[in-house]
């Protein structure tokens, strides 16, 4: 910096005078210079001729003693300038060169010593620190110039190697004051530049100089390179380069060049020496290199005003400075050592640090970077020296943050080098010598330590089977060398943009590698760690740190941009449309060279698919042509199966267009072969070789080259190439040919003519000194060079590196690597302890959480839940379906259960903390979750089973009892076991077995203090969780959301009841001892989590009721294999699965599209088993009364039949039949809620019906100690509802008019669908085992026979057939058997009594009316007669005999009377009918009462006239009564 000239008070003139006082007094104290000093010559002319007196020439002996007269003129200098000043007052109006010129004579004089030059320099330092030498000065650039000189060629005696190395210090002072500390640096030219930069270089370089010295050199080097390429910034680039051309051109001041002295470790040699004919500098002998005048002291005016000024310094000198750094980097240059390549990294270093962002404005200076910078940089990120190694990568790191959009392919080059190192090995098997090495750039690892370049792509791995280019093995790096490697990755990505600017430059680009993808999916691997690492511990978890960190800051940085932190994309960038075409092009091409590589007709066939060739088609193009430019262009293509492809004879064409795609004109034969070499692999067969051979030479030929002469002449030529190459570079081969060897085998091939030897002289020196390096032997040295030429000429070709911090691409890169991405945060939160390192992890989730819902990915959503669920130690794989005693204890007024979970949880830390980012992430992004619901419900089950879940969470609601907790233990058995009679020996088993069963399952223990304090830390933990929030959300979710959470339920549900029912029940009947049910299937135990499940699923369902449509499905898919199996499960959980099936139901009525399910549902409850139904009856009755609140839900027969049919399983429950009774009373009674229809009145018979049975079954079962079955009284439920249900029946007649009416239905229809059902259903329950319902029907039913308002069709005749033959015969058919009898045989009598009577009066109201059809009633009547025969057999009791006779006699006097049964006479005038009927009549009740017909209707013989009476004609009867009645 420059030092103000406030900080010096004293005169200028004091200090000259003062500092050549200190130089000449510092001379006097050598004896030499001594003797001089007293000598005054008068050199100078001036004032002989100001006196007019001519000055003679001087003595012999005066010239002879030259070295007398040069000490001599070096002290007059001095002499002389302090009289020249001593006179004048401003010393500033003195030109600068008179002023200094004795001090520069001083210090490149040769006979000056150490102290003497070191006093003389230090004049100068004291010169710049008062600004005696600063940009105002008269004659600065002269001045400058000879400055410039007299440091870089600064002589003296040398001494001891400590004074020396001060002057050598001093001299660094004096550059550095002149350049850096000063205003006149602005005024060096570029040759004075050079040659001080040169002068400090060389001695930083020097190792036989101190330490000390060399990091002093080294330091100011740094300071004046900051300085010097800083006016880079301020400088006009197009003028600068103009300005190195015409330097180039011709040169002001000398050629402008730098150099290091090629044996400047030469311990023997002075620290600067001679170089390149510029820098010179002082030998041990001191001698002089030039000539002793020019170490003369200069005048005052001495030549240097004579000198041009030079034009400040700029470009031209800063790129020589540039090109010897960059040269002194060659690691394959032996002349420079480690030591020296540090000094020069650190200088190269400081240059690219202050000027790099604007070097690449210099195309001069970027070249030099490009090539070779980059070059050797990469060469030595392989130097084992780890100094060299960290200087190297700095290096590189800083021309990259400052060179990017220059360096696109050194940059990708470098990145997958380095990946390559840092990667761990696979375990893989040896690569195959099949498989190739890549073409296009990258690092491997080479015999010579040089990087090893060829692309790879793991994207290929989608393609399973295909054989992709292997990657060259790399030695891993270690150590380190590996934390340096990755230091350095790490400081490269840590751009807010970096993985946005690989990806769109590198994984958009079909040229390129997916650089993106290989660096999230090595760092995703290095979060784990590394086995095969001989790392230390401490380095393995840094190394997992560094990884972890970088893949954090990826997300952050995306997240940032989701969040609109983005920057827009520049309008001059391509399109990101085209980018990601690009992408997608990419993606089928690699896809389609590994099928290629595989076999290449499948290969061929998928471009084609896909219209990677042929869709250019054109005149000019043909499909062959096609396929050809994509085979030459593909760099993914195995080059020894493409030789081998383009090389069959089938082939042959394409083999032509292939190589016509080759420009070959005016290129020598050469150049041409080494060209098409090195596009594929050269077959090994002869005859493959062959034909690339011709093809080659007919094209080549077509070219038109010089001195060929025919096709056949190229084709020989062709071969001797491949032939030289070989011998030429074979290792095995001893004896090389020679170019007269050459020659002689080339003799009159031309056409029968010779080549020029100098044409085959040049194909043998391209050969010699360029080997033809074929594809897949590219390795060392030679194969660096080959791919780094490559990536060369690709870099011209591959466009600027783009830079945009934007948002377009994150979806895509996300999708692509979200999975390992994740799975490796979820590993670090795991399983390091470090709290940073698991705050960040904390943050990755929410981060990957944010974007996945940004994003609109469920899939990543789901993993990122999924990943946490496992950290939260929560879900567990064997939940016991009994729930432990677990103690209670009160904690400040509250319950809490010290469950085993609620201990161990309470002491994971790491898993609480999970817990809670798990659910403040879920919280509010329901939306986004899909398959994670299955975690969630899974956690929310384990902590139901540990009395872990808020109450809200632990209800369910019912019809009957409102909202009940749903309870851990299965403590009531609401199916009874079955009662074991094995007697006494069994009653004490079951005695002494059941302390110790009881024992284990009562036994609460005692929970500690640790345990209760570790569970209130598990209850602040869910507590924070917030989980019945989480809860309350599930109802707000959409559609698709809210479908995946029932689908997770369903599925736990399905996993701890249907699947759990499979597994255990096949485990049993392989078992010896099954243990089974009462019912002899097996039945699993209550299951409190299955419940759970269940309410939970059904609860949201039914808040939810918009979505019924989609949740339908699922939940009925789970409910009716429940319900299908209802034996299997415990009552609990049945039970609770028909309450979930009608609240459903509820729902679904409302929903016009899904009433159907309403009846679907209702008849899967129907189907229950009766036992089931039993335990369930109060449900179904509660929730069918609901559904039927909606009176447009039933609007058929068979819909009202499925309701009737669920409501007939309640019949035989105690409280249910009541509520049943009361809703079917509801139906047939007058009022608002009367519901009667055409549709459900034979529903509404069913119903009755088996309210009259279920009175009926009340009386078949068994009294302990009785044979005997006792009548209920009257007044109990079932009795009481089954004598209303028959009356309800006979009620109902009078709705069949109305029906009949507003339907239209004809009478028999009428008759068929509403009389003969509810006749049926009397006629059945005239028979029910309870007495008062069975009197009351067949009452009822001879009311509705008789009655007036039973419709039936009198002309059908079939019709009162079927009365007789359906209703009243079967009746009385089943009163006449014993097991009827059993169930009351002490009023079965009076029933049959009944019967008789209602057969009898049935019969005359049907067939023996007046106005009776004309039928044949012969067979109707003598079944009758049957009947009554069997019923008085049957009971043989005088009351039933008297009955019967009775009602028969009635019977006989109305037909008599009716003119239907009439006796013979002597006048027979009955038809045919009445005589049959007559005979039959007789003949059947001659069998049980002789004589009876004949009392009755006496025979014509003994009748009086009609008007007269017949006595005692009742009375005949009983005298006819046969002596058994």
């Amino acid at each position: 910096m420059t030092i103000p000239a406030t900080g010096y008070q004293v005169s200028k003139k004091h200090v000259l005078l003062s500092e050549i006082l200190a130089v000449t007094s510092v001379m006097r104290k050598n004896s030499r210079w001594a003797s001089g000093a007293h000598t005054l010559t008068a050199r100078d002319s001036a004032l002989a001729r100001d006196l007019g007196l001519r000055r003679s020439t001087p003595s012999t002996d005066i010239q002879k003693n030259g070295r007398l007269s040069q000490e001599a003129d070096l002290m007059g200098g001095f002499q002389q300038l302090k009289r020249t000043i001593w006179d004048v007052d401003d010393i500033e109006a003195l030109p600068l060169p008179g002023l200094i010129g004795p001090f520069f004579a001083l210090i490149r004089s040769p006979l000056s010593n150490g102290p003497i030059t070191s006093a003389a320099l230090s004049a100068l330092h004291s010169f710049f620190v008062c600004n005696l030498m600063s940009a105002t000065s008269l004659s600065l650039e002269p001045a400058l110039v000879e400055l410039s000189s007299t440091v870089s060629h600064c002589k003296f005696e040398a001494s001891d190697s400590s004074g020396d190395e001060v002057v050598l210090l001093k001299i660094m002072t004096v550059i550095h004051d002149c350049i850096v500390a000063s205003s006149v640096g602005a005024f060096l030219g570029d040759v004075e530049i050079c040659e001080m930069l040169e002068t400090v270089l060389t001695t930083a370089c020097q190792m036989r100089l101190s330490e000390i010295l060399r990091r002093s050199a080294e330091s100011t080097m740094v300071s004046i390179v900051r300085t010097i390429f800083g006016r880079l910034h301020a400088l006009n680039p197009t003028a600068e380069e103009s300005r190195l051309l015409l330097s180039e051109e011709e040169s002001q001041h000398g050629e402008i060049s730098m150099s290091l002295s090629a044996n400047v470790t030469d311990a023997g040699h002075s620290p600067l020496q001679a170089s390149e004919g510029v820098t010179s500098s002082t030998q041990q002998n001191a001698a002089s290199l030039e000539d002793p005048e020019h170490s003369a002291a200069p005048e005052v005016e001495g030549p240097s005003q004579a000198l041009s000024p030079p034009r400040p310094y700029g470009l031209p000198a800063l790129l020589e400075l540039l090109r010897v750094l960059v040269n002194i980097l060659d690691p394959n240059d032996q002349v420079h050592t480690d030591s020296t390549r540090l000094t020069a990294l650190g200088i190269l270093n400081a240059a690219i640090e202050t000027s790099g962002t604007v070097m690449g404005d210099y195309p001069s200076l970027s070249a030099l970077i490009l090539d070779p910078g980059c070059k050797y940089l990469f060469q030595l990120a392989r130097s084992d020296n780890s100094l060299v190694l960290q200087a190297a990568l700095r290096t590189i790191t800083t021309v990259f943050q400052t060179m990017r959009t220059h360096l696109k392919l050194q940059q990708e080059l470098y990145l997958a080098f380095s990946i390559d190192r840092l990667a761990a090995p696979p375990q893989l098997k040896p690569i195959s010598s099949k498989k190739n090495n890549p073409t296009s750039p990258r690092p491997g690892t080479p015999a010579t330590g040089t990087p090893i370049l060829g692309p790879v792509d793991t994207e290929l791995e989608l393609d399973k089977g295909s054989p992709v280019p292997s990657r060259p093995p790399v030695q891993p790096a270690r150590g380190d060398t590996r934390d340096l490697m990755l230091e350095t990755l790490s400081q490269l990505c840590r751009h807010p943009s970096s993985m946005v600017d690989l990806y769109l430059n590198y994984d958009c680009d079909i040229n390129c590698e997916n650089l993106f993808e290989r660096l999230i999916e090595f760092l995703t691997k290095g979060v784990y760690p590394w086995q095969y690492s001989s790392a230390s511990d401490a380095q393995q978890l840094h190394s997992q740190y560094l990884c972890l960190d970088l893949l954090l800051a990826f997300v952050n940085d995306m997240t940032a941009r989701a969040e609109g932190r983005s920057e827009p994309w520049p309008s001059d960038f391509i399109l990101p449309d085209s980018l990601m075409q690009d992408k997608s092009r990419k993606k089928l091409v690699l896809t389609g060279a590994a099928r290629f590589n595989s076999k290449p007709k499948i290969g061929i066939a998928f471009l084609e698919e896909n219209k990677l060739i042929y869709s250019d088609l054109s005149p000019e193009i043909s499909r062959t042509r096609s396929l050809a430019i994509f085979l030459k262009s593909c760099t993914r293509l195995d080059k020894r199966l493409l030789g081998d492809y383009i090389s069959k004879p089938d082939n042959l064409e394409l083999l032509r267009e292939f190589l016509g795609l080759f420009d070959f004109k005016d290129k020598p034969i050469a150049d041409a072969m080494r060209e098409m070499l090195e596009t594929f692999r050269l077959p090994g067969e002869a005859q493959q070789i062959a034909r690339i051979t011709e093809t080659f030479a007919s094209i080549y030929f077509a070219s038109g080259p010089a001195e060929i002469k025919t096709e056949d002449a190229v084709y020989v030529l062709a071969y001797s190439v491949i032939m030289l190459n070989t011998d030429l570079h074979n290792p095995q081969i001893r004896k090389r040919m020679t170019i007269e060897d050459y020659q002689r085998n080339l003799r009159g091939v031309n056409g029968g003519t010779d080549f020029s030897p100098e044409y085959l002289q040049i194909i043998y020196d391209s050969i010699r000194k360029r080997e033809i390096v074929m594809p897949e032997e590219h390795t060392g040295q030679l194969g660096f060079e080959y791919a780094w030429k490559e990536l060369l000429a690709r870099s011209r070709q591959s466009g600027p590196f783009l830079m945009c911090n934007s948002a377009l691409f994150d979806l895509d890169m996300f999708k692509t690597v979200w999975k390992p991405l994740i799975s490796a945060i979820a590993y670090a939160f795991i399983s390091f302890d470090d709290d940073y390192v698991i705050q960040r992890a904390i943050s990755g989730f929410r981060q990957c959480a944010t974007l996945a819902g940004h994003f609109h990915l469920p899939d990543v959503f789901d993993f990122v839940v999924v990943s946490l669920s496992q950290a939260t130690s929560l879900l567990s794989e064997n939940l016991p379906t009994q729930v432990p005693n677990y103690p209670v204890v009160e904690v400040e007024g509250q319950s809490v259960t010290v469950s085993s979970l609620s201990v161990k949880f309470g002491t994971n830390f790491k898993g609480q903390l999970a817990a809670v980012v798990l659910f403040n992430i879920v919280n509010g992004n329901g939306n986004a979750l899909r398959e994670g619901w299955t975690q969630i419900f899974e956690m929310f089950q384990n902590l139901f089973m540990h009395s872990l879940l808020p109450t809200r969470m632990l209800q369910m609601e019912d019809f009957l009892g409102g909202v009940t907790m749903i309870p851990l233990r299965g403590g009531q058995h609401s199916r009874p076991a079955p009662r074991s009679d094995g007697g006494l020996l069994s009653a004490l088993s079951s005695y002494l077995m059941t302390p110790y069963s009881a024992s284990s399952e009562h036994l609460v223990p005692e929970a500690t203090d640790t345990e209760v304090e570790s569970t209130m830390c598990t209850i602040d933990c869910i507590t924070s969780c917030r989980l019945d929030e989480l809860y309350a959300q599930t109802i707000q979710l959409d559609s698709e959301a809210l479908v995946a959470a029932i689908r997770a339920l369903e599925a736990l549900a399905h996993e701890r009841t249907i699947t759990k029912w499979k597994q255990e029940s096949d485990e049993l009947t392989t078992a010896f001892n099954t243990s089974s049910a009462g019912d002899g299937t097996f039945t699993l135990p209550y299951d409190p989590a299955s419940v759970f499940l269940l309410e939970t699923m059904v609860s949201i369902t039914c808040q939810t009721s918009r979505y019924i449509e989609d949740l339908w499905p699922i939940l009925f898919e789970h409910l009716s294999a429940l319900l299908s199996a209802s034996t299997h499960y415990s009552v609990l959980l049945i039970e609770r699965a028909v309450v979930a099936l009608l609240r459903l139901c509820l729902i679904l009525a409302q929903k016009k599209t899904l009433r159907d399910q309403v009846y679907v549902s209702l008849d899967l409850i129907a189907g229950l088993p009766p036992t089931v139904a039993n335990s369930v009856a109060e449900q179904i009755v509660a929730g069918v009364t609901l559904i039927l609140q909606n009176r447009d839900i039933v609007s058929s027969q068979t819909e009202w039949n499925l309701v009737f049919a669920a409501l007939r399983s309640t019949t035989s429950h105690p409280e249910a039949a009541r509520s049943t009774f009361d809703l079917v009373l509801s139906f047939v009674t007058d009022g608002q809620s009367q519901w009667m229809t055409p549709d459900n009145f034979n529903g509404l018979i069913t119903i009755l019906d088996e309210f009259a049975n279920s009175a009926g079954q009340s009386i078949m079962v068994p009294q302990r100690g009785r044979r005997v079955p006792s009548q209920p009284p009257p007044n109990a439920p079932p009795i009481e509802r089954g004598r209303r249900a028959i009356d309800i029946l006979y009620d109902m007649k009078r709705f069949i008019g109305p029906f009949a009416e507003s339907t239209g239905l004809q009478t028999g229809q009428v008759w068929r669908q509403y009389c003969l059902p509810l006749a049926l259903s009397l006629g059945k329950q005239s028979t029910n085992p309870s007495r008062l319902v069975r009197h009351t029907a067949i009452s009822q039913l001879q009311r509705l026979l008789l009655g007036p308002r039973f419709v039936y069709d009198e002309t059908d005749h079939g019709q009162v057939e079927e009365i007789f033959n359906s209703i009243i015969f079967p009746l009385v058919d089943e009163l006449l058997k014993p097991q009827v009898q059993q169930f009351d045989p002490q009023g079965i009598s009076e029933t049959r009594l009944r019967a008789s009577a209602l057969l009898c009066k049935a019969f005359m109201h049907f067939e023996v009316r007046e106005n009776r059809t004309k039928s044949d009633i012969r067979i109707l009547w003598i079944e009758i007669l049957d009947l009554l025969d069997n019923l008085i057999n049957a009971g043989k009791t005088e009351q039933l005999y008297e009955a019967v006779s009775e009602s028969l006699k009635n019977v006989v006097l109305v037909m008599n009377a009716a003119n239907i049964l009439v006796p013979p006479s002597q006048e027979d005038q009955r038809d045919e009918h009445q005589r049959t009927l007559w005979t039959a009549t007789q003949a059947r009740l001659e069998r049980f009462l002789p004589g009876f017909l004949a009392d009755v209707i006496p025979s014509p013989q003994l009748q009086l006239p009609p008007s007269t009476p017949v006595p005692g004609s009742a009375s005949a009867v009983p005298a006819t009564a046969p002596s058994t009645a």
